[in-house]
């Protein structure tokens, strides 16, 4: 009671600390950096990464795109390609008059080399950047480049993609946080007692959002996918912890002589709760770090430290608030929206066995769909951005006009003899979907001597250590067809080069799809364990872990499973995400009632009665809980053009609407079925029941 006590007595100090701490946050949050790039979370042991490495550092060029020109004379593509050589961070831009005058006829080009670069009424031109495919000074070129030839001139390939995604999520975000703010505002008018409430939540939450978001500076960069989910979810999940205040003081509010008084024991009482509530929340968040794909760690970090400054938030900021504007929130009560809970545990009760054949039967279905779900994810992040976004429409042109889907580059050693490369070119182009191979060796044939080539772009192709090819397929990225050629041509690659490294946007998605497919089932069982022992540790029991996360499980399975009877598609992150999240944020619901139901059990109610009480009592703060979830990411859901963003959300928001009916209906008729075994293998259950019974038979005499 010690911290309590201070908490009520220096509320007007802990109110300014916490705005002056607004102003660091607040340039934390602006200075700290958003990466858009999914493919910079693999490990960096993969030889792709590695490769990605070896590009920038030997050769001076990380980034690269193809540049499609319509409707534009040879003489205006070069000085177009002239004024793109000038853009800061471009290091090379390949075309034609790299090699030769224009006076000297493209017919001399080899015809695969001339029509890989020129169709009936465009041209493509070849650009290099010295940064990388994410960095910040690789978006500033292309939005550059963009601007040069206006509509004539359509930017490919990952560093447009990011661009893109940067300039989308920067347009969204203000708008998708008010969204989750208005429509979480008016489902706590609904659902709680009293009008101002909400906005004292939400600035206590508002406050603790900013926090973590400024803190994320020690970090120096997070993803933006963590960006746009951290504030929603922290807004959804931490909620719960400020209604549990809430509730908590105005019951000792009738049983004490002064709010003061009455504030401190709700902050003991509140905390008490709130620590094992937020571990089993914190756990799963956690659980996401065990991915070898670092976005888990990513997005887990920030949001288990976002849940541990909430329930910080939620016991000094908080309290604070609603002292300090006691008197209005006196004036601005009035009587909860939620009716009596009583028939309706009362009805659920009654058919439990039917419950427990419709949880029988669901689970079949709902897992097959779950796992058909896991199996149709896409990895092109590409798929998830609007059709008529720029990047799109770059893509689009480049597969219509040269039946281009996919690059791939090809680091070799330089010292590999002409003849072997030419040989090696010459297999690789056998491969199914293989466009053409393009290096020096392409170039060089019997028409051009090697020794008129420039040395400008020898240099382009070729270092010291290093000999770069380009292979443009006719395969998209992540499609079996594309991972198949790699397959191919690494082979190739290593009976020629072994230390040859085969990199670009293809290649890393492959390693991202190998990657996720481990990471999905570790994380899921780190997740499981974790929230298991702890469910264990909170309820001293073996039994009810089992039965609170089957409960849960069923619903992720549902929520997940839905898509694939529906027909979607969803982004590959989202089940692994999804599955943890929504165990780890909606547990606490099974807790709640489980508590309960114990509690009422050991005092010496019979099973029906024990449980009867435990869902009456339970179903509003799940109700509350579970609609403000849904509420903060529903609107997200239907809003965000980012497929990515948007699929997850809508799976939260679905989530906890199925977890709430399940907890509320399945949940009680489990209790009911398995009281004995319950009391069994609960510390302190089995003891209690034959004291009652003891009492029972010894009254009856």
């Amino acid at each position: 009671m010690k911290f309590s006590n201070a908490v009520v007595k220096h509320r007007a100090l802990i109110l300014i600390m916490a705005v002056i701490l607004m102003v660091p946050a607040v340039i934390g949050m602006t200075n700290t950096r958003i990466n858009y790039d999914m493919l910079d979370y693999l490990p960096s042991d993969m030889d792709t990464v590695k490769g990605q490495n070896e590009l920038l550092s030997d050769f001076g060029k990380g980034a690269f795109s193809f540049l499609v020109i319509e409707d534009m004379s040879e003489k205006d593509v070069s000085e177009l390609k002239f004024k793109i050589e000038q853009v800061e961070h471009v290091e090379t831009a390949l075309w034609y008059d790299s090699i030769f005058d224009l006076s000297v006829p493209m017919e001399i080009l080899p015809d695969e080399i001339y029509s890989a670069f020129n169709s009936e009424n465009s041209t493509m031109i070849a650009v290099f950047f010295d940064t990388s495919t994410s960095d910040d000074a690789t978006m500033d070129a292309i939005r550059e480049i963009r601007k040069l030839a206006d509509k004539q001139c359509f930017v490919s390939g990952m560093s447009a993609m990011v661009t893109d995604m940067k300039d989308l999520c920067e347009r969204e975000e203000p708008i998708y946080v008010a969204i989750a703010v208005v429509l979480s505002t008016v489902a706590m008018l609904l659902l709680l007692d009293n009008w101002l409430i909400p906005f004292v939540f939400l600035t206590s939450i508002g406050m603790m959002i900013l926090l973590n978001l400024g803190t994320n500076i020690v970090f120096g960069e997070i993803s933006y996918i963590t960006k746009a989910l951290s504030a929603v979810l922290q807004l959804a999940v931490t909620m719960d912890y400020s209604i549990f205040l809430w509730h908590s003081y105005h019951e000792q509010l009738n049983k004490s002589q002064s709010k003061e008084t009455a504030m401190a024991i709700a902050i003991h009482e509140t905390l008490a709760s709130v620590i094992g509530s937020s571990v089993t929340t914190v756990a799963g968040f956690i659980a996401l770090c065990f991915m070898s794909f670092t976005l888990g760690k990513d997005l887990g970090i920030v949001m288990a430290k976002g849940v541990i400054l909430g329930v910080i938030g939620c016991v000094t900021v908080l309290p604070s608030l609603i002292l300090v504007f006691d008197k209005v929130l006196t004036k601005t009560q009035h009587k909860s929206l939620i009716p009596d809970m009583n028939k309706l545990s009362g009805v659920i009760i009654k058919i439990f066995p039917i419950s427990l054949v419709i949880f029988a039967i669901a689970v079949a279905p709902a897992y097959y769909g779950y796992y058909k779900t896991d199996k149709e994810v896409y990895y092109n992040i590409g798929e998830s951005l609007p059709e008529d976004m720029a990047f799109v429409i770059a893509n689009s042109k480049l597969s219509e006009n040269f039946n281009i889907a996919s690059t791939h580059m090809i680091l070799t050693d330089s010292n590999t003899s002409p003849k072997a490369v030419r040989s090696m070119i010459d297999e690789m182009e056998q491969v199914n979907g293989v466009k053409y191979v393009l290096g020096l060796e392409s170039v060089v044939g019997s028409l051009v001597p090697e020794e008129i080539i420039p040395e400008s772009v020898t240099e382009i192709l070729k270092s010291d250590k290093w000999e770069l090819l380009l292979i443009n397929s006719e395969y998209g990225v992540a499609t079996d067809e594309v991972n198949a050629q790699l397959d191919s041509l690494n082979k190739i690659l290593k009976s020629y080069d072994n230390n040859g490294l085969l990199i670009g946007e293809a290649p890393c998605t492959k390693d991202m799809i190998e990657t996720t497919a481990h990471d999905f089932k570790v994380v899921n069982a780190v997740s499981i364990l974790a929230i298991f022992f702890i469910i264990m540790l909170v309820e001293r029991s073996l039994s009810l872990p089992c039965i609170l996360i089957a409960v849960i499980e069923l619903a992720i399975f549902i929520n997940l499973g839905l898509p694939h009877y529906m027909g979607q598609s969803l982004p590959f992150i989202a089940p692994i995400c999804i599955s943890t999240i929504q165990l780890g944020a909606t547990v606490d619901y099974a807790i709640l009632m489980t508590t309960r139901y114990k509690s009422e059990r050991m005092s010496g109610l019979n099973k029906k009665d024990a449980v009867h009480t435990a869902l009456s009592a339970s179903i509003p703060s799940i109700l509350v809980s579970g609609m403000g979830l849904f509420a903060a990411t529903f609107g997200v859901a239907v809003y965000s053009d980012i497929d990515m963003i948007s699929s997850m959300c809508m799976l939260m928001a679905r989530g906890a609407v199925i977890s709430m009916i399940l907890v509320t209906v399945m949940l009680p008729a489990w209790l009911m079925l398995c009281d004995k075994f319950i009391c069994a293998t609960t510390i302190g259950m089995k003891k209690n029941k034959y004291h009652h019974k003891f009492k029972e038979a010894f009254s009856h005499e």
